[in-house]
């Protein structure tokens, strides 16, 4: 067995080699700007007219240390405010005579109908805190333009919440902080919404658009949101129109944008309060700006001070002091009256096109002129055939080349094809004989070593059967493609891709636009190195490499930010049916991969695959490969650092009359990793809960998916859950009083079957509520819900349609309603109520997990009724 490349494969190994040099240096550049290294974060020392990074830090440490819990029932949600006020207040007081600051907290009530996760919902609120701060000139008034910059104090169950949304607030009140204490006469009056209730579903954000004096006024916004813990702010959606992308472009010091971000957004679970601004109620123009890294702690226990990525927050701050002075000086901003006018001149503005490079720069271009520089690589790819035909032109010969140039297209996206489809089936193939899913979530680079290798050899292969080389003998010849051929099919390729994008209105295209003008270029200079090296010398190859480093600069720094991304959202992408969910998101790591290794060397390969195309690379990228797979089994998928989420839920199931039936304790997984991989790992858990030889962890009860009602109100997010008995003495003791619901008057009409039915839900002594949530089937025609409008039923297998209404904010008061029923049929109204204590034995059980396990616990109490 031959362990060395012969003296014919050296060629190969050092191009090889030298290809993996240079993407591991540009990776680590890549990285760098990624983890803000060319951040520097100012003290808390720092001039009073620069925004600092330690005294937003502090205000961090305030929320998430001093105050325990910022959840919708706990007293800290309060305190939070009590300290965000005290804090505006405290700059109000310090204001120059000139401006005018203005502080406000306010109470919103409301019920709406929305969608989320492409489901329909309804939800009530009451007596949520909202936190205002306007600064304007003295001469201001409330009609004003005015910029609006948001962000959430609540926090989501079980979370410190120092990156969502500790640090978002703490950015404000640094930044207002700032705009007062430099003395900075804001042209526009600037507001600042601190809102007490986003994560119960945007209802802080829907209070202030519908009810608060200034909502008209407001001219444009910047949301500032996490969803993980720190690297740079990421411009995640845009609009409505190219205005608010264009004033970024412009602005920011640390630009993170890509318009291709709102392509996908919707495919990712959860939503941010820019939807109510810009799309569902505001239709105002703004930028919906997140933390993306750091994934691995969002909605965890983990998510505290400590996680939060130094310079993040420096840089967050620097970007929007020139956001909101540049929205604030622009003619474009307007009132929602000048809006309406503007709209009906007929002006609409399309998205535009942009995307950062690197975090040094950002690149916009207008969708008007997308349609004319996306159209040029298939004109060229059409016009090639007459220059490659030259002087001898006919249409018979364009009619060849072009059929050529075809042939080297499809050849290439069959490597394309390979370069994805082909870690699927490693992956698959692993998964079948040995291991768990999600080895590599710890451990993101041993995805890369699993995938990257053979994505290569996909990417390889056409070269290898086709035997691409320099000039063609025989023109007929099946066996051969000319590398010109191949290149220019190559070439197409992609023009093909950038026109479709551009057809079905895809941001998406600039990406494949930008390999094919960096190909175009690239190849300009090899045709000039070869004139002066042979063909196959190492210089003529670099005269390839070289000037496509830019673009590959770009691709690592773009595919390295997704691929991390993608595996920190893959540990909470939800359970999914067995056993198709064993795989998912293995396949879609190992898909994602392929096609950021397509983006990164596909541009490469039509001229290195003249050297790389031999059998020996390929049996390397293979044991390479299959190395990579034996060294996944080894490494557990978890750690502190990137911890497995676990629900657990002490369900209480209520009698009508208040009294206890059932007391169980509901766990369920959201990643592919079952929970009999949970309890074999967590010996003292499964212990606790009698899983063991005696009762087989098989035989445990499955959750009815309505159990998680007050949690998640869609049950399609949980499959698998199981329940295990439990106690329910010590409740009894803590509580004296339970959730009910009952009847206290009908309307009915003795012609029809027609009923309204009036209704008080009383929701006990329970102390820490975050959220009541009623599941209502049968012949219901009307609520006073949500103006009086149903959303769209929920449908499940095997059940009839439902509607789902959450309802949260002051729990000590009665809930009143009324149902109207078009039928004499039953309507049946199931009750959840999710409360955040936890009763001793309930707690015990959270601590016997080890610390690779993030459990989000808490009490349901769970009440059918039939009216």
């Amino acid at each position: 067995m031959r362990l060395l490349p012969s003296a014919a494969d050296l060629p190969a190994f050092a191009c090889l080699l030298f290809l993996a040099a240079t993407c591991a240096v540009l990776s680590q550049l890549a990285y760098d700007s990624v983890r803000l290294r060319n951040v520097r974060p100012r003290g808390a020392d720092a001039p009073l007219d620069c925004f600092s990074e330690a005294r937003a830090l502090e205000h961090v440490r305030r929320l998430t240390v001093d105050i325990d819990g910022r959840q919708e029932g706990k007293p800290g949600l309060e305190e939070a405010a009590r300290y965000i006020r005290g804090q505006l207040d405290s700059i109000a007081a310090r204001a120059a005579p000139d401006i005018r600051v203005e502080v406000e907290e306010t109470l919103v009530n409301g019920s709406f109908n929305m969608r989320y996760l492409d489901h329909s919902i309804s939800v009530g609120y009451r007596n949520h805190t909202n936190i205002l701060m306007r600064i304007s000139s003295k001469n201001s008034t409330d009609s004003d333009p005015s910029v609006l910059v948001n962000g959430h104090f609540d926090a989501p169950l079980g979370s410190p919440g120092a990156g969502d949304c500790g640090s978002c607030v703490a950015s404000m009140l640094e930044m207002a902080r700032l705009l007062v204490d430099a003395c900075w006469l804001p042209p526009r009056p600037i507001i600042f919404l601190f809102n007490g209730a986003e994560e119960l579903y945007l209802l802080g954000s829907h209070g202030f658009i519908k009810t608060h004096r200034w909502k008209n006024s407001i001219g444009a916004f910047i949301n500032i949101e996490a969803s993980g813990t720190g690297g740079l702010d990421l411009v995640c959606r845009s609009g409505p129109g190219s205005w608010p992308s264009f004033i970024y472009a412009q602005s920011a010091v640390h630009p993170m944008a890509i318009s291709a971000a709102e392509d996908v957004f919707g495919i990712i679970p959860g939503d941010t309060d820019y939807r109510i601004f810009a799309e569902d109620y505001g239709n105002i123009p703004g930028l919906d700006i997140i933390f993306v890294l750091g994934g691995y702690f969002y909605h965890t226990s983990y998510d505290t001070i400590e996680r939060i990525f130094p310079g993040s927050i420096q840089a967050r701050g620097e970007n929007l002091f020139h956001l909101i002075a540049a929205f604030a000086s622009s003619p474009m901003l307007l009132n929602a009256e000048e809006r309406s006018l503007k709209s009906a001149e007929g002006t609409i503005e399309e998205r535009a096109v942009y995307f950062d490079y690197m975090s040094w720069f950002l690149i916009f271009y207008s969708r008007r002129f997308a349609l004319v520089l996306h159209c040029l690589p298939i004109l060229i790819f059409l016009l090639m055939p007459l220059f490659i035909c030259h002087p001898n032109i006919s249409v018979a010969s364009w009619f060849l080349a072009l059929s050529d140039l075809l042939k080297g297209l499809l050849l290439y996206a069959i490597g394309i094809f390979l370069a994805i489809i082909i870690p699927v089936v490693f992956t698959v193939i692993k998964l079948l004989i040995a291991g768990y899913p999600m080895s590599w979530f710890a451990h993101p680079y041993l995805a890369v070593l699993m995938f990257v290798p053979s994505s290569f050899v996909g990417l390889l292969f056409p070269g290898i059967f086709f035997g691409i080389s320099q000039h063609v003998p025989n023109r007929q010849s099946k066996e051969t493609l000319s590398e010109q051929t191949y290149f220019w099919g190559a070439f197409g390729f992609y023009g093909l891709i950038t026109m479709a994008c551009l057809i079905v209105g895809l941001s998406g295209g600039f990406l494949t636009f930008l390999i094919s003008t960096s190909m175009i270029f690239s190849w300009l200079c090899f045709r000039l190195t070869i004139k002066y090296f042979s063909h196959k010398a190492f210089w003529s190859l670099t005269g390839y490499v070289i000037p496509s480093l830019p673009c590959l600069a770009y691709f690592l720094y773009f595919g390295g930010f997704l691929v991390q991304f993608v595996i920190e959202k893959m540990g909470m992408m939800g359970s999914l049916p067995q056993p198709y969910g064993y795989f998912i998101p293995d396949i879609i790591v190992a898909v994602v991969i392929g096609m950021v290794t397509c983006l990164c060397a596909g541009p490469l390969i039509p001229v290195l695959s003249q050297c790389l195309a031999r059998s020996s690379i390929i049996h390397f990228l293979v044991h390479l490969t299959i190395l990579g797979l034996a060294l996944s089994s080894q490494f557990f998928p978890y750690s502190k650092d990137a911890p497995k989420r676990v629900v657990l839920q002490q369900t209480f199931l209520i009698t009508g009359d208040g009294q206890i039936l059932d007391s169980s304790y509901d766990f369920s997984v959201v990643d592919a990793n079952s929970l009999s991989f949970l309890f074999k790992y967590a010996p003292q858990a499964a212990k606790f809960l009698s899983i063991d030889s005696e009762i087989p962890f098989e035989m445990a009860k499955h959750s009815d998916r309505n159990s998680w009602l007050a949690a998640y109100p869609l049950s399609f997010l949980f499959y698998g859950s199981l329940k295990f008995p439990a106690p329910a003495n010590d409740i009894i003791l803590h509580y004296k009083d339970f959730p009910h619901l009952w009847r206290y008057d009908t309307d009915s009409s003795p012609q029809t079957e027609f009923r309204k039915i009036y209704l008080k839900l009383y929701l006990g002594s329970l102390e820490e509520i975050s959220v009541a949530v009623l599941n209502i089937t049968g012949p219901l025609s009307n609520w006073s819900f949500a103006d009086n409008r149903l959303p769209e039923p929920e449908t499940s297998s095997g059940t009839p349609p439902s509607y789902i209404c959450r309802l949260s904010g002051t729990s000590h008061e009665n809930w009143t309603f009324w149902l109207e029923a078009n039928t004499s049929e039953a309507l049946r109204v199931e009750v959840a109520v999710l409360d955040q204590y936890l009763v001793d034995d309930a707690k015990k059980l959270k601590s016997l997990f080890p610390r690779w396990v993030d459990v989000t616990a808490f009490s349901t109490f769970f009440s059918v009724y039939n009216f």
